[in-house]
C-alpha cells in the first residue's frame, strides 16, 4: 500500500514523490532540477527567460544528469505597449537613488525580458517532450495549447482563486495549482486583479478540490513534512515546493539573497510589483520600504525592473540589498541549507510519518 493518500502523480509520471520543485526563474536552472529528479520529485525549468535554444539545451542537460520527469515552465502573459508617459514618471521616482548611488539615468537599459509561450516554445516541448508543462498567468493560445497536448505531457497551470481554477478545468488542464497568498515569486493571478482578496493555501486547497474535478498541487507556505501532510489532507494530490529549496547548494541564488533568507522571519515577506510590474511575494527591502510595496507608478509587467536595474547593481557592489528583488515565500525561515536530494528525501520521510500518524497514509 502506498504512503501517500493520493498516487495521482506518482501514477502518472512513474516517479517515487508526490513532490514538484517550484520553477524560479534566476535561482532555479539545471542542477536543482535535476538533484530533484534524482531524488525522485520532478524537477522543473523556469523557461519565461530563456530562449528557444536555451531552453532546449537545459534539457539535455538535466537528461545527462538524471532520470525521473521533468518540467518546463512557461509564462502566458500578454505583453503590454510601451507607455513612454508612465515609465518617465517611474524614472523620475528614483531620482534621489540615482543621485545617491551615482547612477545615471540616461544610461537605463530595457528590463530583463519575460517572454510568454510561442512558437519557438511550443516546438521546444515538441521536440525534448518533457513529461510535465507548466504554465503561469493562464493558458497559452488555443492553437499552441492544442500542440502541446498532442505531445502527450501533463499539462498543468496555476490558479490563485475557484474561478481561475475552474477556467483552467475547462480549458482542458490535467490538473491545477492551487498557488496561495504565502507563495513566493510572482502570483499566478490572470483572471483577477484585487491582490487583496488572495487566498491562503490552506483555505485555497479545499474550495478549489470541491470545485474541480481534476487533481490539485498545493503551493505557497509548504516547507517541511508537516505543510506536505496538511495539503494531502485537505485535497491535494501532490505539492509544488520553492523557497525552501533556495538555499540548496544547487540553487543559483546569490549570496546577498542567501544572506537575507538566513534571517528571514514570519513577517519578512510582501507583495510587491516595484521589479517587474506584476505582484510577486519578496523579502522586505528599503525600495519596498520607501516605495510601495505596491506603487500605481510602477509600469506594467515586464518592464518596472529596466530602470531598477542600474540602482540593483550599484548597491550590489556595496553589499547591499534594497534594490533588488529577493523573492521567498512566508515560510522562508523553514528553509534550510541542504543539498536538495538530501532535502527532498527528509521532507518526503517527515510528511510519510506525519501522515501515517494520522491515519492518512
Amino acid at each position: 500500500m502506498s504512503p501517500w493518500p493520493d498516487t495521482w502523480l506518482l501514477d502518472r509520471l512513474g516517479n517515487d514523490l508526490p513532490i514538484i520543485q517550484a520553477p524560479m526563474a534566476g535561482v532555479g536552472g539545471v542542477d536543482l532540477a535535476a538533484a530533484v529528479c534524482a531524488a525522485g520529485g520532478v524537477g522543473s525549468l523556469p523557461c519565461a527567460m530563456l530562449d528557444a535554444d536555451t531552453a532546449r539545451a537545459q534539457v539535455g542537460m538535466v537528461r545527462q544528469q538524471a532520470a525521473g520527469p521533468l518540467n518546463l515552465n512557461f509564462f502566458c502573459h500578454t505583453p503590454s505597449p510601451p507607455d513612454v508617459e508612465r515609465e518617465q514618471v517611474w524614472r523620475e521616482s528614483l531620482g534621489p537613488y540615482y543621485a545617491e548611488l551615482g547612477v545615471d539615468p540616461s544610461a537605463v537599459a530595457a528590463a530583463p525580458g519575460r517572454a510568454p509561450f510561442d512558437a519557438a516554445m511550443c516546438e521546444v516541448v515538441e521536440q525534448t517532450r518533457p513529461e510535465m508543462v507548466s504554465f503561469h498567468f493562464g493558458l497559452p493560445d488555443e492553437s499552441l495549447l492544442d500542440r502541446v497536448f498532442a505531445t502527450g505531457t501533463l499539462v498543468v497551470s496555476s490558479a490563485t482563486t475557484v474561478t481561475e481554477a475552474r477556467w483552467l478545468e475547462a480549458r482542458g488542464c490535467h490538473a491545477v495549482i492551487a498557488q496561495g497568498a504565502e507563495a513566493g515569486g510572482h502570483r499566478g493571478v490572470f483572471l483577477e486583479s484585487d491582490i487583496s482578496t488572495q487566498v491562503g493555501t490552506f483555505a485555497l486547497v479545499p474550495q478549489i478540490a470541491d470545485a474541480v474535478s481534476i487533481p490539485v498541487i498545493a503551493t505557497g507556505g509548504i516547507a517541511d513534512g508537516r505543510g506536505i501532510a496538511a495539503a494531502f489532507v485537505l485535497g491535494a494530490a501532490a505539492v509544488q515546493l520553492g523557497t525552501v529549496y533556495l538555499r540548496c547548494p544547487e540553487s543559483l541564488t546569490p549570496p546577498l539573497h542567501l544572506a537575507a533568507l538566513e534571517k528571514a522571519g514570519d513577517d519578512s515577506t510582501a507583495l510587491t510589483n516595484l521589479f517587474s510590474g506584476r505582484p510577486a511575494r519578496g523579502v522586505v527591502n528599503r525600495v519596498m520600504r520607501e516605495l510601495g510595496p505596491m506603487s500605481s507608478r510602477a509600469p506594467a509587467f515586464p518592464t518596472a525592473g529596466g530602470a531598477l536595474a542600474p540602482l540593483k547593481a550599484a548597491a550590489e557592489a556595496r553589499g547591499d540589498h534594497g534594490f533588488s528583488s529577493l523573492w521567498a515565500g512566508q515560510a522562508a525561515a523553514l528553509a534550510q541549507p541542504l543539498p536538495a536530494a538530501e532535502l527532498t528525501a527528509n521532507l518526503a520521510a517527515d510528511a510519510r510519518d506525519r501522515l501515517r500518524t494520522l491515519g492518512a497514509g
